[in-house]
């Protein structure tokens, strides 16, 4: 008899289906990140582009915090409602409510802070505030849509999503430097409105489309969700903070600072958006590793996995102490010295390790653990800045 933890030969599965079409999409957004980025300083200058700066690390802190879990969930039900022949609809009906009220909160939060924000990390331009509600109200269907790709194994439409918000983003700026457009709420639009095109065009095509099932209780779709917004609130939080920690507590920096240091934040990245391509076709198959009970594979995939990640990370920093002041000047016209961007390449490594291993204790059932990890994180990060400031 087989141990439970050898696998079998069917358990040696290919990459999944399409995901080259979502390492597309996750390369066109990683790319479209720079380009937005340097065409929205050309247009406004850098000392402008401050507050777009400041809504965009706002944003993708609360956007994936809050609605990656809605999406991680609603792939889980309806992945298992699949593999036993039952329709998913009932799942997206629980989760459309349950999403919209988290928007709401978040709606309302912001509103109340709005005052504090347009003043402190805004420069004055209401209308930013206006644009990051409407961000958020464009990634919670978004999101709620990549749910149903990655559970119905529409894995194409799922890389179709990512890449339309990216490049219709860039269009939209690049259309608007063409005109001379020179306005904050017009670039902060188009942050907001991108994330729609991508849904509405795989919901044209019918690629949302689920079937009729059985009525599924609280139960079915929020057994883990509390502990996964837990954790991707302050995972997303945690990568994210830097620019605007720098914003807060460079009370008396000059705009084009902040602006330049999220240049550098942006070029820093560069192996997380290599590894967000890794990340979602293996970091899927130890779940399903796990789920097996085939553990030693799990644990071989896993080091297979920490190895390619240390690699990535090490020439992502190594990378950035030798070439990065000079690339940061050719792109962003430079600023940040080469110490500073090579500690951001070091921590963006860092991140990538640490996901790695919340992901492995994931699949293992250890949301709480891995949430916990993360909350403790970030408030590690706070008292550290709190302490340095």
């Amino acid at each position: 008899m087989k141990s439970a933890s050898q696998p079998t030969s069917s358990s040696r599965i290919a990459l999944p289906e399409g995901t080259l079409t979502v390492g597309v999409g996750l390369f066109i957004a990683g790319i479209s990140a720079f380009i937005f980025f340097k065409i929205g300083q050309q247009a406004l200058g850098q000392d402008g582009f401050k507050p777009i700066v400041a809504m965009w690390f706002i944003a993708f802190s609360l956007a994936p915090g809050f609605f990656l879990p809605v999406e991680q969930e609603v792939g889980r039900a309806l992945s298992h409602r699949r593999a036993i022949h039952q329709g998913g609809r009932p799942i997206i009906r629980r989760m459309i409510p349950l999403a919209a009220t988290m928007l709401i909160i978040l709606a309302v939060i912001i509103t109340i802070a709005s005052p504090y924000l347009t003043k402190q990390l805004f420069d004055g331009y209401g209308v930013v505030v206006v644009c990051l509600i409407l961000t958020l109200v464009s990634y919670a269907p978004m999101h709620l849509a990549r749910g149903i790709c990655s559970g119905s194994q529409r894995f194409g439409s799922y890389g179709i999503i990512i890449g339309a918000d990216g490049a219709a983003r860039v269009i939209g700026v690049a259309v608007l430097w063409a005109l001379g457009v020179n306005s904050v709420g017009a670039f902060a639009l188009m942050i907001a409105l991108s994330p729609l095109v991508g849904v509405v065009g795989v919901g044209l095509f019918g690629k949302l489309r689920t079937e009729a099932g059985p009525p599924a209780p609280w139960s079915e779709v929020t057994p883990n969700l509390g502990w996964l917004l837990l954790g991707s609130l302050f995972a997303a939080a945690l990568v994210n903070a830097g620019p605007i920690t720098v914003d807060i507590l460079g009370t008396n920096a000059k705009p084009e600072l902040i602006t330049q240091f999220g240049n550098a934040v942006i070029f820093a990245r560069i192996p997380l958006f290599l590894f967000q391509a890794v990340q979602a076709a293996l970091l899927p198959r130890l779940a399903r590793l796990a789920a097996q009970g085939h553990l030693d594979e799990f644990r071989s995939a896993l080091r297979k996995l920490l190895v390619l990640v240390v690699g990535v990370g090490v020439a992502g920093t190594i990378g950035a102490f030798a070439i990065g002041p000079a690339v940061l000047k050719l792109v962003y016209e430079g600023g940040i010295d080469r110490r500073t961007l090579t500690l951001l390449a070091f921590s963006s490594a860092l991140y990538m390790v640490a996901v790695v291993f919340a992901q492995a204790t994931i699949a293992l059932r250890g949301h709480a653990l891995a949430g916990t990890g993360w909350a403790l994180g970030f408030v590690s990060f706070v008292a550290l800045a709190a302490w340095s400031s």
